[in-house]
């Protein structure tokens, strides 16, 4: 019998907030198309991210994946980040 190892969960979104200790909320986009109207939308959900030392600030380009929960709400942390000029 083979043995499957499961790929996590990733996104990548953009870091909108970063008000709290080690923590960045970041908002991820995705295309949906309408069921009736065949349009596509821009959907988007926030996730609270591990950001340890701070590192990530407002306006980068970040990867999060699932990781165990490591409070109440955050269940993701930042595994690379693309800093955008400003």
């Amino acid at each position: 019998m083979e043995t499957i190892t499961a790929q996590p969960q990733s996104f990548t979104g953009t870091v909108v907030k970063t008000a709290m200790a080690n923590t960045a909320t970041v908002r991820v986009d995705r295309y949906v198309k309408h069921p009736k109207y065949k349009k596509y939308r821009v959907r988007s959900k926030r996730y609270l991210v591990d950001n340890p030392d701070n590192a990530a600030q407002v306006g980068d380009t970040v990867t999060i994946v699932s990781v165990r929960p490591i409070s109440k709400l955050k269940r993701f942390a930042i595994v690379s980040r693309e800093k955008t000029s400003a």
